[in-house]
């Protein structure tokens, strides 16, 4: 937050709470330090479910924890048509390679987080992005996009009032995973079928490898984006 002034007195922000252990910590947060008088800012949060993508997080548990932070939990139920293995292979040619599963959920979800934001009247919304989820990204972007660059800690929209922040952008992703053991958070009831089958899954076995070979490239590759202004895209 003081790094890059991601929260400012009388913010609105949502939340989108998967139900991950990222997204949990990310509520949390943000909930407990809204108690604080400055800054002053309020915190909801949006449980998107996809009736055709087969991942679940019980919503009893979710509202639960919700209730428990004081935090307004708002659910909303939709569905996308995923390409079939079965269509025709001039068909599926005809689809623009990007809209794969992965792509259309992100698009979708990303897509009634707006709407929502702007019902509601919040300027921000806040991801649980964590650092590891940076890095890989930049990893992606170079090998696949033939670019430098990531998703940034602050990104102001420029055609709505609305800004992105990822507020677990400093948090390695092994820190997350041991304090949701700590506090118990709840796992998801079933995995995305789609997550082992990704460019970003392959990244990830690269930066391991990476890491292995130099236990400082984490921030290594950090200090590049911030030195390269990366972390914020006005």
């Amino acid at each position: 937050m003081a790094t890059y002034h991601l929260i400012e007195d009388d913010d609105h922000i949502l939340v989108g709470l998967s139900g991950g252990k990222d997204s949990l910590l990310l509520l949390e947060l943000l909930a407990r330090r809204s108690r604080i008088d400055h800054p002053r800012f309020k915190v909801e949060a949006l449980h998107v479910r996809m009736e055709n993508i087969h991942y679940e997080t019980d919503a009893t548990y979710l509202q639960a924890f919700c209730d428990n932070l004081g935090a307004t939990l708002h659910i909303k139920t939709m569905s996308f048509e995923v390409e079939s293995e079965q269509q025709p292979a001039e068909n599926r040619q005809r689809l623009h390679r990007q809209k794969q599963p992965c792509f259309l959920c992100s698009w979708n979800r990303r897509k009634q987080m707006f709407n929502l934001a702007q019902e509601l009247g919040c300027n921000k919304i806040a991801l649980g992005h964590h650092q590891d989820d940076l890095l890989h990204t930049a990893l992606m972007n170079l090998t696949f996009q033939g670019r430098f660059g990531t998703m940034p800690a602050l990104l102001r929209m420029r055609k709505m009032p609305l800004s992105i922040i990822r507020p677990l952008c400093m948090i390695e992703e092994s820190e997350i995973k041991t304090y949701a053991e700590l506090q118990g958070y709840q796992k998801q009831q079933k995995l995305c079928p789609y997550e082992t089958k990704s460019h970003r899954a392959d990244i990830k076995q690269l930066y391991n490898a990476i890491e292995r070979m130099n236990p400082e490239a984490r921030y290594s590759i950090w200090n590049a984006l911030n030195a390269d202004n990366k972390l914020i895209e006005e």
